[in-house]
């Protein structure tokens, strides 16, 4: 394939983010030992979710191969890779409404703060889109030196740092105790308003998808983290459940600088047959001016509306969406909606990986329910101190 002068230069800069991305964080001598030991440790509680079960070794289900070209070339070497990144992150953007420009320029606003068992949580403050303001939760351990940093999103932000809401999704709470700077997000007025998402320019008339807006806000939170002076910016990652996993999810492929994620049973790839793999919904993929179609599953008298049935028409997958992650390392911490099965999916992106010198990089844990649980979230918090407090591997 011809290259042209813009992308080799795309190319190099991919390159340098990749060559980044595989170096290792070193911690002062003293504390070598202390972090070698810990990570051994993380590393027993994950080091078995990434590899699939026998039954789904080398198996890649019916998804179309991110390793082709969309005009059918195949992926040949590393240089190939960078250019088919570059194809599918432009796709998809085109697809789903290009992004505004991300806001670099703001700061976090502090607007009020405790300080409980070592951690200080602060209310915070910052646009993430342009006019439109939202508030949530900065959590920060004590400790002069710079600290690894995790992002939480939710329907709200009071849950993940453990005010109210349900059992086992505390991240941000939970990864603060283990010494990470946290930001805990949510979409509190949408979620009272049940339109749950974010709408660009406005609800009425969205230009971009939703769930790729969520994905936009999340660059923006990323912006404004990496300026807080605790937080090492080479080191920052990002988590949610459910609607979180897919804001999560979205969030981390379509935003290189995350430098890991974790998803929580978020429904990886699109499955009509499951009512939470909800894609189609408007808030989601399938954005329509309102009145919207009635919410649940995908019937003739329901169809689903505007994206996302263009998407399955023309054999789009999210498995595009994964690819982008690579060499960067991903979790789906998987429930009811994301079985053993999705390891068909998840083949591609090990495939990837492999094609670029890189392996365990891509895991997947397993439990019957939709909800998280201790041992679930154990993986997580095991995980994020591995990719992003240990050394990398």
């Amino acid at each position: 394939m011809r290259q042209s002068g813009k992308h080799i230069i795309k190319r190099i800069l991919i390159a340098s983010c990749f060559a980044f991305l595989a170096g290792s964080w070193v911690s002062g001598t003293d504390g070598q030992k202390a972090l070698k030991e810990e990570a051994s440790q993380d590393w027993s509680k994950i080091s078995g979710l990434f590899s699939p079960p026998a039954a789904f070794e080398n198996e890649f289900g019916d998804f179309k191969s991110p390793l082709r070209f969309y005009n059918g070339d195949t992926v040949a070497n590393t240089e190939d890779w960078l250019l088919r990144r570059e194809e599918i992150l432009g796709q998809w953007h085109q697809m789903m409404g290009p992004w505004p420009d991300l806001l670099k320029e703001q700061q976090l606003e502090f607007l009020d703060s405790v300080k409980t068992e070592g951690i200080t949580r602060y209310q915070v403050a910052f646009n993430w889109l342009p006019g439109e303001r939202t508030q949530g939760y900065l959590l920060v351990p004590e400790g002069s030196e710079k600290k690894a940093a995790v992002i939480t999103v939710f329907y709200e932000p009071e849950t993940a740092v453990g005010i109210g809401g349900k059992p086992y999704r505390d991240f941000a709470i939970q990864l603060a105790k283990r010494g990470f700077v946290t930001l805990s997000l949510g979409t509190t007025e949408a979620t009272a308003d049940r339109t749950f998402s974010l709408y660009y320019p406005n609800l009425n008339r969205a230009s971009v998808q939703p769930l790729s807006m969520l994905a936009y806000a999340a660059a923006n939170a990323w912006q404004v983290l990496a300026k807080v002076p605790e937080v090492d910016s080479s080191r920052i990652g990002i988590v949610g459940h459910s609607f979180g996993g897919k804001w999560a999810m979205f969030a981390s492929c379509l935003y290189e600088k995350f430098a890991c994620a974790a998803w929580s049973d978020p429904g990886i790839v699109f499955d009509e047959t499951r009512e939470a793999v909800n894609y189609w919904e408007p808030w989601y993929l399938g954005y329509h001016p309102q009145p919207w179609r009635k919410r649940g599953m995908i019937t003739a008298e329901n169809p689903a509306r505007g994206l996302y049935p263009k998407l399955v028409e023309d054999g789009y997958d999210l498995t595009d969406l994964h690819a982008l992650m690579a060499p960067r390392p991903f979790l789906v911490s998987g429930g009811s909606e994301d079985p053993p099965e999705r390891w068909k999916a998840l083949n591609h992106s090990i495939l990837i990986n492999k094609r670029l010198g890189y392996t365990n990089r891509v895991a997947m844990s397993n439990r019957p329910e939709h909800s998280p649980n201790e041992e679930s979230n154990e993986q997580i918090y095991a995980f994020f101190s591995y990719f992003l407090k240990g050394k990398k591997r």
